[in-house]
């Protein structure tokens, strides 16, 4: 073995050489690109390039390839490190929610395995279930943070998943085995693909849940309170003057729920294995004849600190992170976790994805100071007051697809704000556009992970290989629901919208 092909070797580990070699073509071609052939086009060519990573994730985490394109395009000059900084800043609220509340539902794992498992155990029905973690994912991204809500679900899915894995291996319950490494499971490889494929539908559901409930508050999504900071709009303001697309999105979403999950469409309606359904009944008798006194109290403990999160966040009595660090230091304080040891294993999911999301935001950098947005955001609002509805959402939603949504939102609420300051529109339709910019920047951003924080977390996460879910099949699952949550929030704006609004108006809901 040569210099080179150890150099090779060492590069990107174990990714395939075709892979290996494309993101060498990558780091090659973009300085020749920008320099040479235009820095918008060069852009533009980031932006693919940084998606290509995304969806490689189960070749590479996107991390490593994703960050040696970042740090060219800063060394080339696409953006530079002060305004990487200030994008990473104007998020840092987003990163303190990586860094500690994916930490603190690690140690909430305990109760929500316990109560998620006498869930799946008391719901027989597949759809019912389907339904219920859609549903209950909506009502809690409408107070919480998606990321928080997935956070969550992606604990449960590993808890089930680690379960039925260390049985299928010929362990016990309580046995430490790796449960990446398929090699012991023989005569259940069948019911394990069944499992993951059960997995991967609740996954998905719940992922939609999060966009159908975030969109219907000012504080589900971050875009949805600087909207509402612009507008002027109250929390009740907000959710009556959104009300008019996002009931008639959410009615339309769970009619979509039931429907794939009847008809086994888009990779959705497989159901809970029979054995694993009786693994899971057999660990949650022996985990309860188990329990000692102190076990209870840990469990209780758990849930009173459960409560507080939810009332800490749905009133804001702090910034997400800072609610999500104090539930790690009541969680582990009360219940006895005390090392560093046990500490720094909650922090190995978020951390990794903490940095991704820092060169993500490096990326929007690049978008901003090459103005690759421009020439969309001059087009509509250059249209007529008739169309812009439309265009608003629709750009809105490509834009959020393959971009971070809040800055799509952020950019687009305040060229809207400029436009009502100097005359062009109106407040009538200021307010209408501000709706638009909401919806749209949630809605469609379903498309692909990228598009939604929560979703990009889901594909990075370590359930993610484990129940093969790739970026591909993601976009595959979630098409129906990108198709019916675009199309009704699209037909809902553009022919609902206006009336419903001036009929709260005349009845004095809002002002």
């Amino acid at each position: 073995m040569n210099y080179s092909q150890a150099f090779l070797k060492n590069f990107l580990g174990k990714s395939p050489d075709w892979y290996k070699l494309t993101i060498i073509i990558f780091l090659l071609i973009n300085p020749i690109l920008f320099f040479w052939v235009s820095p918008f086009w060069a852009g533009w060519v980031l932006v693919a390039e940084f998606i290509f990573t995304l969806a490689m994730a189960l070749k590479c985490y996107p991390l490593q390839p994703g960050g040696l394109l970042t740090l060219e395009a800063v060394m080339i000059g696409m953006t530079h490190p002060e305004h990487v900084k200030t994008e990473i800043m104007a998020n840092f609220e987003v990163i303190l929610l990586l860094m500690f509340m994916v930490a603190g539902i690690y140690f909430m794992k305990q109760l929500l395995l316990f109560v998620f498992t006498k869930l799946l155990l008391s719901i027989r029905s597949k759809i019912v279930l389907s339904i219920s973690f859609c549903l209950s994912a909506a009502f809690l991204s409408a107070f919480l943070d998606a990321l928080t809500v997935v956070a969550v679900i992606i604990s449960v899915g590993m808890g089930f998943y680690g379960v039925y894995h260390k049985v299928a291996s010929g362990n016990n319950f309580d046995d430490s085995t790796d449960i990446t490494n398929d090699e012991r499971i023989i005569s259940h490889q069948d019911t394990l693909e069944q499992f993951r494929a059960f997995l991967r539908s609740l996954m998905m559901h719940a992922g939609v849940g999060t966009a159908l409930g975030g969109v219907m508050t000012m504080v589900g999504e971050p875009q949805n309170l600087i909207i509402a900071e612009q507008a002027g709009w109250g929390f009740k303001e907000f959710f009556f003057r959104v009300l008019p697309v996002s009931l008639l999105v959410l009615v339309c979403g769970i009619i979509t729920c039931f429907i794939i999950e009847k008809f086994h469409l888009f990779g959705y309606g497989a159901k809970l294995p029979r054995k694993v359904w009786g693994v899971l009944a057999k660990f949650d008798r022996t985990q309860e004849q188990k329990m000692t006194k102190q076990e209870r109290i840990k469990l209780i403990i758990q849930a009173l600190v459960g409560i507080w999160l939810v009332i800490g966040l749905a009133f804001h009595l702090a910034a997400v992170g800072l609610i999500g660090l104090s539930v790690i230091i009541f969680a582990t304080s009360l219940c006895g976790v005390t090392t560093e040891h046990a500490l720094g294993r909650a922090f190995q999911e978020s951390l990794p994805f903490t940095a991704l999301l820092v060169v993500f935001f490096s990326v929007v950098a690049v978008i901003i100071d090459q103005n690759l947005f421009a020439p969309i955001i001059q087009f509509v609002l250059a249209a007529s007051e008739s169309a812009q509805l439309m265009l608003f959402y629709v750009f809105n939603g490509l834009l959020s697809a393959i971009s971070d949504n809040v800055f799509v939102g952020t950019v687009y609420i305040n060229e809207a704000k400029n436009a009502l300051q100097a005359g062009s529109i109106t407040r009538e339709q200021f307010d209408l556009l501000a709706v638009a910019i909401n919806t749209g920047t949630n809605l469609p951003s379903v498309a692909t992970p990228n598009g939604q924080a929560a979703f990009l977390f889901l594909l990075t996460s370590s359930l993610a290989p484990l129940i093969r879910l790739s970026y591909g099949r993601m976009v595959y699952m979630a098409l129906p629901y990108t198709i019916v949550l675009a199309l009704v929030g699209l037909l809902s704006v553009e022919f609902f919208l206006p009336s419903f609004t001036q009929w709260l108006l005349q009845i004095g809901i809002i002002n």
